[in-house]
This record gives structure tokens, C-alpha cells and sequence, in this order.
């Protein structure tokens, strides 16, 4: 049976992914209530799939805006962030069933974005009270309404990297160790051989 060749054509869900310069005109052509929510999205878990679910689960699309990669920078998330660049992190996000559409930002805040998308529901996390969510105010104002949504799984990417770097150091000592070994053997193989020589 003969095996089909894949052409070049790009996955589905990438079409999800839209250029914030022209936020205003296809974010219009989204169903309506529309959810915003944004973040970084680094490593993406199940505390993260759960809350979009949630968040998707407030209107009739959700649109899921990324900070850019000098802004992830600028958080102070600690050195090596974001792991994902901007481009893996978007595609990951967008290939979520619950997600309709993931553009991003440069600045330290979506207030530019959310104010051109016009969203009627603004969700953030749990961490997050509704008073301090960007844009709130605004949403609140049209008659729209913004949500704080509790995390239902302790999971965060700090942590994750943690869990990761721990073994990974681990390794790194116990490798140390052995070549430290290793070459005091060494060493001390050849002061004998000298001695024997003299």
C-alpha cells in the first residue's frame, strides 16, 4: 500500500493566529460575547488547558493574547524566559480546542490590544483580583464583565522548570564527581608509576 507524501501545507490552527496591528478589524469578525485573557504561556500544563477551558466556557470565543518575548523578559520571571519563543508558545496555545484565536503584545500590558478588540468578558487567574486585571475598568464600563477564575490545579512553569532543573543538576554534580574522581585516580596512578621509576 502505498504511503501519502505530506505536501506543505500548514496546519489547521495556525490560521488561529493573528497579527496585533490589525486586531480591530478581525477581532470584530469574532463571535459574540467575546473572552480575552493574555499571559505568558511558557510551558504549557494542565493548570493552563483547564483555565482556558473555563475562561472559553464565559462567551462565545476566546481570544488569547501573548506577551512577547522582551516583555516575558521584563516580568522578571528569572534568567532562560521565556524557554519557549513567542512563535512555539502561540502555536501550542492555538492548537487548543478551547481557544478561537492567539495574538500577542509587546508592551508590559494588553491595555492597547484590549481596547482595540473591545472584548465583553476579560479573564484572568486566580492570583489575579478583578480590580487589578487590566482593562477591567473599561470592560466594566461598556456593560461587559471581568473574571478572577480560581486555579483548580497547583501547576505553574516555575515550578516545572524546578522539578526539571533539580535531576538535571543532580546529574551534573554526580558527573562532576566522578570526573573529579576519575582524574584524582589518574593522578595518583601516575605519582606511583614516577616513584617506581626513580
Amino acid at each position: 500500500m502505498p504511503t501519502a507524501v505530506l505536501g506543505p501545507a500548514r496546519p489547521a490552527f495556525e490560521r488561529k493566529i493573528l497579527a496585533p496591528g490589525d486586531a480591530a478589524r478581525w477581532a470584530a469578525a469574532l463571535p459574540r460575547p467575546l473572552v480575552f485573557t493574555n499571559g505568558v504561556f511558557d510551558l504549557l500544563h494542565r493548570g493552563h488547558v483547564t483555565y482556558l477551558a473555563r475562561a472559553r466556557a464565559l462567551g462565545a470565543a476566546l481570544l488569547v493574547a501573548l506577551n512577547g518575548d522582551a516583555s516575558v523578559r521584563r516580568l522578571g520571571k528569572g534568567s532562560g524566559r521565556p524557554v519557549n519563543a513567542l512563535e512555539d508558545r502561540m502555536a501550542l496555545v492555538a492548537a487548543l480546542e478551547s481557544v478561537d484565536a492567539v495574538t500577542w503584545f509587546d508592551e508590559d500590558t494588553p491595555a492597547a490590544l484590549i481596547a482595540a478588540c473591545r472584548p465583553e468578558v476579560l479573564v484572568k487567574g486566580g492570583d489575579w483580583p478583578v480590580a487589578r486585571i487590566v482593562g477591567a475598568q473599561e470592560v466594566l464600563a461598556r456593560g461587559g464583565s471581568a473574571h478572577s477564575i480560581p486555579f483548580e490545579y497547583q501547576r505553574s512553569t516555575t515550578a516545572l522548570l524546578r522539578r526539571i532543573g533539580a535531576p538535571a543538576k543532580g546529574a551534573v554534580r554526580k558527573t562532576a564527581r566522578r570526573a573529579s574522581a576519575a582524574t584524582r585516580k589518574h593522578r595518583s596512578a601516575r605519582s606511583r608509576a614516577r616513584r617506581k621509576a626513580r
